[in-house]
């Protein structure tokens, strides 16, 4: 199972991030040495870890995301407007939302390892269910308990990951874990074009053998978690006791430095753990992670739909494919945006760069002559905003203390996710209301810009690129 990985080859990349010894000469010998095994040890950490933890994320966004493929079809067997769809998904983040905090304690509990299995195949069996929705209401429930499993997937990986990877090689790990998002994309569009096509196939539609297909590997692999994944370093029996001693060390420098900030930060020290995360700080990444997150559920669920719009095929296989090139230049993005910010250990620019490049692109998309053009400015806005959700997700808990880490990043996931829950509907009304998708792109290009002003105020580090 440890070669199922995208970063086999990758995890020295990774591992470079950390200060590079030979660029420091005069530096005593067992510092030379230390380093030397520091970058060793996130290399092996990112081997092991990297690849697995990318195909469960694959199969979750997979699960997440194929309703907007089945919709080409489901749509009109169930009678749904785009209303009615973009409900449906709204539902989804809605009890995701409620649900997400509440998960994220629950792993703190249980460990990962067996609360990540769990929910893998309680969501898995969720989501292979949606093949029994018969009209919109029955849509909508099984919709709201794919969200209730799902909610405490990601919120708990990015913790899971704070405690083997150290904030130095996070931006690199980050995207490496998160360009499932777009694989899934590209490899989706296109699978799900030809899984349609097995419409009355055993008496079933298309887009329910979909549903059944893309949703019960998720419940093989929830098994397979309990097995691989190890809960702490502590735990891991491939790492030798030096290496988890090193390991340990950098995650405890990390926390150090964000409890000293935390600590400058108030002068109350019985300070409860809720108000210790209701900052200002912790607001603003709420809030501006809010206004990127309408893009991204805007790009993973309605792409399809806006390259069907553009007029020049009615192949939904054709559709698939023509939807997939936006995710490949989206994976290309992540990964040297996230190499070039771990390289510089600058993440301000790193960050509104990309959702300044993602609102150009739905700009180009809307007003663009040609629909080759039109399809350039989705790969513009799904590059950008994956991109700047990679670099997101370095920054947020070097302003919690340790102790409020898993709180903390559940909040700010779940506030951003309302933009999950608000996108969908404010998208499919609007495209009713107008019969286009122009005005919900533009709903998404302002709050990409209204997003910037505020994370422009986070604590992100530099001002400037180096």
């Amino acid at each position: 199972m440890s070669r199922i990985t995208p970063a086999a080859g990758l995890a020295g990349g990774i591992a470079a991030s950390v200060p590079d010894a030979r660029a420091r000469a005069d530096a005593p010998v067992h510092r030379v040495a230390s380093e030397a095994m520091e970058r060793d040890v996130v290399r092996k950490v990112s081997r092991r870890l990297l690849g697995f933890l990318f195909v469960l994320f694959l199969f979750s966004f997979l699960d997440r995301i194929n309703v907007g493929f089945a919709a080409l079809t489901m749509s009109q067997d169930l009678g749904l407007t785009s209303t009615m769809f973009g409900m449906a998904s709204t539902v989804f983040y809605l009890t995701y939302v409620l649900c997400g905090v509440p998960s994220n304690l629950m792993l703190v509990k249980f460990g990962a390892r067996r609360w990540i299995g769990a929910i893998l195949i309680a969501w898995g069996l969720a989501s292979s269910a949606t093949m029994f929705a018969h009209d919109a209401t029955s849509l909508y429930l099984i919709r709201a308990i794919v969200g209730i499993t799902e909610a405490g997937f990601l919120p708990g990986m990015l913790l899971y990951m704070g405690d083997w990877f150290p904030s130095a090689a996070r931006a690199r790990a980050n995207a490496w874990f998160m360009i499932a998002m777009p694989v899934t994309s590209a490899l989706g569009a296109a699978a799900s074009g030809y899984l349609l096509r097995l419409d009355g196939v055993a008496g079933l539609a298309g887009w329910q053998w979909l549903f059944v297909l893309e949703g019960l590997p998720t419940v093989l692999l929830g098994l397979v978690t309990w097995w691989y994944l190890d809960d702490k370093p502590s735990d891991a029996r491939w790492l030798s006791a030096t290496e988890k001693q090193t390991l340990g060390a950098m995650i405890e420098r990390d926390r150090a430095e964000a409890t000293a900030r935390q600590a400058s930060a108030t002068s109350n020290a019985n300070t409860s753990m809720w108000r210790a995360i209701c900052t200002p700080s912790v607001a603003k990444f709420a809030l501006g992670y809010f206004c990127l997150v309408n893009t991204l559920s805007l790009a993973s669920l309605w792409i399809p739909q806006i390259v069907k719009s553009f007029g020049t095929t009615s192949s939904n296989v054709t559709i698939g494919l023509l939807a997939a090139i936006p995710s490949v230049c989206t994976i290309a993005g992540m990964i040297w945006w996230g190499r070039r910010s771990d390289r510089l250990q600058e993440r301000r620019w790193h960050l509104v760069l990309p959702m300044l490049f993602s609102a150009a692109g739905w700009v180009v998309t809307c007003f663009a002559p040609e629909p080759s053009l039109r399809l350039a400015g989705v790969a513009m806005a799904s590059t950008g905003a994956y991109t700047a959700m990679a670099i997101f997700w370095t920054v947020p808990d070097r302003s919690l203390a340790p102790h409020t880490r898993a709180l903390g990043l559940a909040v700010i996931n779940a506030v951003g996710n309302l933009g999950s829950a608000l996108s969908p509907i404010v998208v499919g009304v609007l495209k009713d209301w107008t019969h286009s998708f122009t005005s919900g792109l533009m709903f998404a290009a302002v709050s990409l810009l209204v997003g910037i002003g505020v994370l422009w105020f986070a604590p992100l580090g530099q001002r400037s690129a180096r």
